[in-house]
């Protein structure tokens, strides 16, 4: 057990070396923190908590260090120091790097492990909070203390719902149900209540068992699925509720020297999906006791009176148990060390090896219902989906992609599941597509699983790994030291058999290899080899070895009557009239029987399943062999995809120029045709143009006579028209005149009528008249007088409703008028409420806004304050040496500056003294030559005002000061005091080559006058001699 002391280090790794786990204990690593000083003394270690990967594991201290262990890195890092001890931890939240930590001042606080800074800081408790509970989304948390529960959003850090009880009831414990939307809480009073998540509505209450009143509950524990709800206290009894039924379903008696449960845990299992079946449970006595809650079977336990455990938490990946120990430390459990022990019998599915021997040993085979379950769980298949997805996303293997030519099977599905199943193993392990014989290995286990690709491919590879082990050493070669193994067994056990295969020449690769290649398939049938393949799975992996050499010798009547190879091959190759439970039985006394020196058990390894999550690496083979016939496969499949595309290209090319010929000729043979078409239909168009315009002249005569009828027609028309409207004209004229002169007879006859009529109507009327004008006065008096008074009564009436009807208008109108005023001041009101509260919303924003800049703003200018002060120094630094490499190089301009002036001064010195003996010649030989002859007086007297005032130039050029002292300040001067230097120079050179040629010209004056004066002598050729 190797063991970690954090000391005073904030990181480092947790291990030195590859953990192994401590033998009897599972304990990879013990972690302490120790402090060093005057009081040497260590700090205690107080809960625990694992991320949702469980590769993390996140520890607080006594004194509020909060360290994250990364267990797949190999380090530890301290994340925050609280100063104060934390009582609860969580650390699967939805933003993986934080975490939530309860302190003892009541708070909870949200850190960052990677940023270790405050994310928030969350009040509102009374009392320590004893368990923080995470929703599956990781976006909630519920905090529990004795008196209250808050529900938390951990994206904004508000609290959503709080649950209060009253002080007489407590709270044990409020948490979600893994994998739903449900709140359980469980008080004081043994009552658990189940809530609706989003509406906090009560969904259901567990009823109270009959111990209630003895058991009362302190600690629970969930399966993953959410299925099975356990509870504990201060007793040696658990019970095991069924939410789904709301029924207490099981009460487990722990041992009697359990008085107490402290805490319960359920161990994540992925055999059985999220129904978790172990338990782990604390007890007073500090050891926590692991059980099978549907066998309450002890399987194992960690810690000890000597070194108890105070609390636990096991990793979400099944991998590890962490648990603080009651001195203070921390411990690293490997559950599979742990479980590794007591689960050498037990299998997957509550199974027992032993019990599935002995089953098999009394009825020779599994039972049909059940074997591919027995098979699962005596294979321990791991069932790895992501491994097996990432195989299969591989495509179909190259060396796999023919396979229906050399195996033509009738079924597509079949087939397509054997290449699959194929194509994983060749991408699992190169050597598999390079071995001939795998699809007759694989093909018995395909037919079987041909509904389960994943279930089907372990099984493979676990019987490749632990049943075909070293079969692959010799590679390509048959297995020698296997087939070695085998005859040394018959050899043993049936000599004489062996001796008479020897005789024929008949090898192990003859006899034993074609059994072992294809897993008997080809000599047993169906129901022969499954319960074959039952003892198989049940026993060692030699037990495969020693039922090919129990068939051999159980096949030696019909081997010793074969003389020739054939025979022989045929035999091992066919099936044969064979009693398998005398094989099988055979097979066992070899087992049994077969001295150790030469058992294969000696050399063969025992059953080693599949690991979980990935597959093993497989290796067991020659390298080299498989990494050339790989790459020559490789070349060559390469070679005859180049082959197979030149002969397609060549083929395409080759229809391509057939279709262009093709092409041509169809042209050609189509233009031709167009040509004598072209001149057929030009023949008949122009025969069609001739019959065309003798058509056009007939057409044209027809049309000038039709158009002549047709005027002389319409002018017939025209005037029998017009006569026909004159003579309708005069018809109706004389109609009218008919009608007129009768209406005018009939008007007359009945005015004469009318009046006759009128006249003795009005006598009968003025007969009436007078007979009954007595009468209608009467009756006239008194009808008016009662319509007189029904007129008024019925205009008082009248008056009356008129005047109602207007005075309820009048007060609709008011009471309209008044509600609309008031709805119109409400929602004037209402919206300048909201005006102003919009108005005080964007103000307290924006002051929020101008606040954050504000501070951004500061923090910018602090930072740039900081940056300018340290390039102020900086450049304050690169001045000072600025300056003093300037005062150097002044230095040392001065000095050059010095000695250049000191040599200029002798040149001029020496030019001046030069110029002066030239003037002073050419002088002499100008007043020598005046007195000869007049002509140089003007010359002479140029030459003496050149000299003059050379002269004036050199008493200047003395005058100027030949050493200054220049500074930088003065450099300006000084460079036009060069300058002035520089030009002067430039103006003496002028000077002096004016003079030289002046002298020149003088000389060659001289030279001619004095050749016209004295001619040159001629001497006689002379030469040297010696």
């Amino acid at each position: 057990m190797e063991t970690c002391d954090l000391g005073g280090r904030q990181q480092g790794p947790i291990w030195h070396r590859k953990p192994v786990p401590a033998a009897r204990r599972g304990v990879i690593v013990n972690v302490i923190h120790s402090v060093k000083g005057y009081h040497s003394k260590t700090i205690r270690f107080l809960n625990v908590a694992f991320d949702s990967s469980g590769d993390s594991l996140l520890a607080g201290d006594h004194q509020g260090n909060i360290y994250v262990f990364d267990l797949n890195g190999n380090r530890f890092n301290l994340v925050q120091r609280t100063m104060q001890a934390c009582t609860a931890l969580a650390f699967n939240l939805r933003r993986k790097t934080e975490f939530l930590v309860a302190l003892a001042d009541y708070s909870v606080k949200c850190f960052d492990t990677e940023t270790k800074e405050l994310v928030s800081w969350m009040r509102g408790h009374d009392s320590s909070v004893s368990s923080i509970s995470v929703h599956g989304s990781g976006r909630y948390a519920i905090t529990t203390s004795t008196d209250t529960a808050q529900l938390w959003d951990l994206d904004t850090f508000q609290r959503k719902r709080k649950l209060n009880v009253r002080q007489s009831v407590g709270i044990q414990k409020v948490f979600f149900l893994p994998l739903s939307n449900t709140i359980l809480s469980c008080f004081k009073d043994n009552s658990v209540f189940a809530w609706e998540f989003d509406t906090l509505h009560c969904k259901y209450q567990l009823p109270t068992p009959v111990e209630g009143s003895v058991l009362l509950y302190k600690v629970f524990a969930v399966t993953r699925d959410g299925r099975i709800f356990v509870a504990g206290g201060k007793s040696n009894h658990l019970h095991l509720w069924c939410l789904e039924s709301k029924q207490l379903i099981r009460i487990i008696q722990m041992p009697a020297k359990v008085r107490a449960v402290r805490h319960l845990e359920f161990l994540p299992d992925s055999f059985h999906g999220d129904s978790n079946q172990v338990l782990g449970v604390l007890s007073q006595d500090n050891i926590m006791r692991f059980i099978h809650i549907e066998t309450c079977k002890l399987l194992f336990d960690i810690g000890s009176h000597e070194e108890g455990i105070s609390t636990a938490a096991t990793s979400p990946n099944g991998r590890y148990i962490a648990s603080v120990m009651e001195n203070g430390s921390l411990n690293l459990y490997s559950i599979q060390a742990l479980t590794q022990e007591g689960n050498k019998n037990e299998l997957p599915g509550g199974l027992n090896k032993k019990r599935l021997r002995a089953l098999l040993k009394g009825f020779g085979e599994y039972p049909a219902k059940y074997r591919m379950f027995v098979w699962r769980s005596l294979l321990q298949l791991p069932e790895n989906h992501l491994a097996f997805s990432s195989l299969i996303d591989k495509g179909t293997h190259s060396a796999f992609v023919n396979i229906q030519n050399e195996y033509p099977i009738k079924s597509r599905k079949l087939l397509r599941v054997l290449q699959r199943t194929l194509s994983a193993l060749a991408h699992w392990s190169a050597i598999f597509a390079e071995t001939p014989y795998i699809p007759l290995l694989a093909f018995p286990f395909v037919k079987l699983f041909q509904n389960n690709q994943l279930i089907c491919f372990e099984v493979v590879a676990t019987v490749v790994v632990n049943f075909c082990q070293h079969w692959f050493e010799y590679f390509p070669n048959p297995p020698v030291n296997v087939l070695s193994m085998m005859e040394n067994v018959l050899a043993h056990h049936d000599k004489e058999l062996l001796q008479h295969l020897i005789k024929y020449n008949v090898t192990s690769q003859v006899y034993a290899w074609p059994l072992l290649e294809t897993l008997l398939s080809e000599v047993l049938t169906r129901e022969e080899w499954l319960k074959v393949f039952d003892n198989i799975f049940s026993n060692h992996p030699s037990y495969f070895l020693m039922i090919v050499v129990a068939y051999i010798i159980c096949s030696r009547a019909p081997l010793l009557h074969c003389h020739q190879t054939g025979d022989f091959e045929y035999f091992f190759h066919h099936r044969n009239n064979l009693d398998i439970n005398a094989v099988i039985k055979e097979a066992y006394r070899l087992m049994e029987a077969t001295p150790l020196d030469i058992h294969p058990q000696r050399t063969l390894d025992d059953f080693i399943p599949l690991t979980k999550g990935q597959y093993p690496v497989f290796n067991k083979y020659p390298n080299f062999i498989v990494d050339y016939q790989t790459r020559e496969w490789e070349r060559i499949r390469q070679d005859e995809i180049e082959y197979l595309r030149e002969r397609q290209l060549a083929h395409e090319l080759e229809a391509k120029a057939q279709e262009r010929k093709a092409e041509d000729e169809a042209w050609y043979r189509k233009q031709e045709l167009l040509r004598e078409a072209e001149e057929q239909r030009r023949k008949m168009l122009l025969e069609e143009e001739e019959k065309l315009a003798e058509q056009r002249q007939r057409l044209a005569a027809v049309k000038r006579e039709l158009k002549v009828k047709e005027l002389q027609f319409l002018d017939a028309s025209r005037r029998r028209f017009l006569k026909y409207q004159q003579d309708q004209r005069q018809i109706e004229l004389k109609h009218l005149d008919d009608e007129i002169a009768r209406k005018a007879s009939m008007r007359e006859q009945e005015t004469a009528a009318t009046v006759q009529d009128v006249e003795v109507q009005r006598m009968e009327l003025e007969s009436q008249r007078q007979l009954f004008e007595q009468h209608l006065i009467k009756d006239q008096e008194a009808v008016t007088k009662e319509m007189k008074e029904e007129v008024d009564a019925h205009r008082r009436r009248v008056d009356l409703e008129d005047h109602l009807v207007q005075r309820l208008m009048e007060i609709d109108r008011e009471e309209k008028q008044k509600a609309h005023r008031v709805a119109e001041e409400n929602l004037a009101k209402a919206e300048q409420k909201r005006i102003d509260a919009d108005w005080r919303l964007q103000a307290l924003h924006k002051l929020r806004r101008d606040d954050q800049d504000r501070e951004k703003h500061y923090e910018e200018i602090a930072k740039l304050l900081h940056d300018n002060r340290v390039k102020e120094a900086e450049l304050l630094k690169a001045m000072r040496e600025a300056e003093e490499k300037k005062w150097e190089e002044v230095l040392q301009k001065k000095a050059q500056l010095e000695e250049e002036q000191k040599t200029a001064a002798a040149a001029d010195e020496h030019q001046k003294q030069f110029l002066e003996d030239k003037m002073d010649d050419a002088l002499e030989l100008a007043e020598k030559l005046q007195r000869e002859d007049g002509y140089f007086g003007e010359r002479i007297e140029r030459l003496r005002v050149l000299k003059a005032r050379c002269t004036e130039r050199g008493v200047e050029l003395q005058q100027v000061p030949r050493s200054r002292i220049i500074c930088l300040n003065d450099l300006s001067a000084s460079e036009s005091s060069s300058h002035m230097s520089l030009d002067r120079r430039r103006e003496l050179a002028c000077q002096e080559r004016e003079l030289m040629a002046e002298v020149r010209r003088l000389r060659q004056k001289l030279t001619s006058r004095a050749r016209t004066r004295h001619p040159p002598t001629h001497f006689q050729a002379t030469k040297w001699t010696p």
